[in-house]
């Protein structure tokens, strides 16, 4: 959507088409008829959308019986947000999104005012350069709605910043936490079950969820809990909610399930 926006500002009404009211798909034609590049995005867009109005046409949404081995028997099933960007999107996927932008760049007094954004000299050239990356990517499997508070996930963090910090202390542990806590005893005292599932709470918040996203996170930060006792490693996490931002900090045998008898 914002590469279409960026495509779509201060465009020539000759460009887009006078009668035409998908001015994307008008620029890529005209693009493609001198560019050979766009000129495969543009047969590949067309197939895509005869098998989505095949689909469509079809009764009860049934597919007609296809040949067994036939290499059209596999319809891609679009989203309505795919179809929508079905242009930009194609492009992405084949990889040549950068090379297209390039070539309108170096084209621009043909489809673009002169303000616009891809006829200026450094505006222009960066867009193109910056989709470089993402055309680079293989997008075999896309990322869910939930993907913000899936990954990373916070013991990779903690085992990430265990490697980064483990030259300042040798007493660190080296394998990967666990994200857990040992009962000292089993005798089912109100106070150490209430103790358990706050520190299960605790320990389950590091890990990002629908309710809080973990921001940061650093193994080994000292804290001195009182002036005659020693400083304590532990792991500091910043955590943002709807409305807040927390900071949390808790031990490492805390982390590691291993509390034994501390306090």
């Amino acid at each position: 959507g914002v590469v279409e926006a960026c495509l779509l500002h201060m465009l020539k009404r000759r460009a887009a088409g006078f009668l035409r009211t998908d001015k994307v798909a008008a620029l890529f034609t005209k693009v493609g008829k001198t560019c050979a590049i766009a000129g495969d995005v543009c047969r590949k867009v067309q197939e895509l959308q005869q098998q989505v109005e095949s689909r469509k046409n079809q009764p009860n949404g049934q597919e007609p019986l296809k040949r067994q081995g036939s290499t059209t028997s596999k319809t891609p099933v679009l989203t309505p947000q795919a179809i929508k960007h079905i242009w930009v999107r194609t492009a992405l996927i084949e990889k040549v999104l950068d090379k297209i932008v390039q070539y309108i760049v170096d084209n621009c007094s043909k489809y673009y005012e002169k303000e616009a954004l891809l006829a200026d000299p450094v505006c222009g050239p960066i867009l193109a350069s910056l989709l470089v990356g993402p055309c680079a990517l293989e997008y075999t499997k896309l990322k869910t709605a939930d993907h913000y508070w899936t990954d990373p996930s916070a013991d990779e963090l903690v085992q990430r910043h265990r490697i980064h910090g483990a030259h300042g202390r040798q007493d660190s542990p080296s394998k990967r936490p666990a994200l857990g806590i040992r009962k000292r005893h089993s005798s089912g005292s109100t106070s150490e079950d209430r103790f358990a599932a706050s520190a299960r709470e605790y320990v389950e918040s590091l890990h990002q969820n629908s309710r809080t996203h973990l921001l940061y996170g650093k193994n080994n930060v000292l804290v001195q809990p009182k002036d005659d006792l020693e400083a304590i490693p532990g792991y500091l996490s910043l955590h943002q909610s709807a409305d807040s931002l927390t900071l949390k900090w808790t031990p490492n045998q805390l982390m590691n399930g291993t509390l034994g008898d501390s306090e």
